[in-house]
């Protein structure tokens, strides 16, 4: 009797031992499957990153592309690269504890693929100069569809990683990227529409001063139209009385004459003469052909009153201009108080 009670004894401690030890390996083999997944989308997340670096890079000019031909070429590379990312993150391996990281991952890399595709789509029309605004316009757009991917990143998928490594004690163990490594936009300036449009504008070599020999083919050159004060329509030749008040601006209309779209348009305003003239001077992005823009451009300083103020007004010529001659005009205006 005694003989079979430590027999029994003894099978039920071998049991226990070896439920223990297979709760042992399959606790084990968890903790391995965290830390692999953690792994493997750290390493997803860098390729998407340098992805991100590649096309700022040639976004902003510095790149080493000849023509627009070998620009658009590599976006529909990084377009190819960034749905194999998607495709391999659908084939991850996932344990349940980082499911919700997993979502958010996924989710974040389907935007950047789309917004990718999007900008590979625009590209070609925008370098070529054929509908830049739209063209440019559907670029900048996708610098929001980038940003909410490191939304996603940063304060969803990073969060739940965190808080599943430190639930299954494994948050010494194991590292998540960094917040800077799961950034796709260098600058939040990327999220400005008229500065997406100046690094297009590089890009296609179109931007910078008349002598800037890359002007494509074809007539250049942009009109002076009408030009208000306050709501007064100023005439050259002759004197206009305008009160002066705190919003006070310019409206300057400018007309695209040429036969192409031109970009970063400067408009100048000269308010007076000599060492005491207030200089102002605003930016059109983008003028199509045939299309006619209003610029305001405050009067940021009060000039003097009561006497006529010699105002001149300038459409700066653009990259190929030749012809000049209504590109500027003279006013006077008597300002009161």
């Amino acid at each position: 009797m005694v003989r079979r009670t430590l027999a029994i004894g003894a099978a039920l401690l071998v049991l226990i031992l070896l439920v223990l030890a297979f709760r042992g390996c399959l606790n084990a083999r968890g903790e391995q499957a965290i830390k692999d997944y953690v792994g493997e989308s750290s390493e997803l997340i860098d390729q998407s990153k340098l992805e991100g670096n590649q096309l700022f890079e040639l976004l902003g000019g510095s790149g080493d592309q000849d023509d627009a031909v070998d620009a658009a070429n590599v976006v529909n590379g990084l377009r190819s690269e960034s749905a194999t990312l998607v495709d391999r993150a659908n084939d991850l391996d996932v344990p349940d504890e980082v499911s919700s990281a997993q979502e958010n991952l996924l989710d974040a890399l389907e935007l950047r693929r789309d917004g990718l595709a999007a900008v590979a789509n625009a590209l070609p029309g925008a370098l070529a100069d054929e509908e830049i605004r739209e063209s440019t316009g559907d670029i900048a757009a996708m610098m929001q569809v980038f940003l909410a991917s490191d939304v996603l990143l940063k304060y969803r998928f990073r969060p739940d990683l965190e808080q599943a490594l430190r639930d299954e004690g494994l948050a010494d163990e194991v590292s998540v990227p960094k917040q800077d490594e799961l950034e796709f936009v260098p600058d939040v300036q990327w999220a400005d529409p008229d500065f997406v449009a100046d690094q297009i504008a590089g890009l296609r070599g179109t931007g910078g001063g008349a002598g800037d020999e890359s002007a494509a083919p074809g007539l250049h050159g942009n009109g002076l139209g009408t030009v208000t004060l306050g709501g007064v329509a100023l005439v050259p030749g002759a004197s206009a009385t305008v009160p002066l008040s705190e919003d006070l601006a310019f409206e300057v209309q400018v007309v695209n004459q040429g036969e192409n779209n031109e970009t970063d348009v400067n408009v100048r305003v000269s308010v007076g003469e000599g060492n005491d003239a207030i200089e102002l001077e605003e930016t059109i992005p983008e003028i199509a052909v045939g299309e006619q823009q209003t610029v305001t451009i405050p009067l940021a300083e009060q000039p003097p009153t009561g006497e006529n103020v010699p105002v001149s007004v300038e459409v700066e010529p653009v990259p190929g201009e030749e012809m000049t001659d209504n590109n500027s005009a003279d006013f006077t205006v008597i300002f009161t108080s």
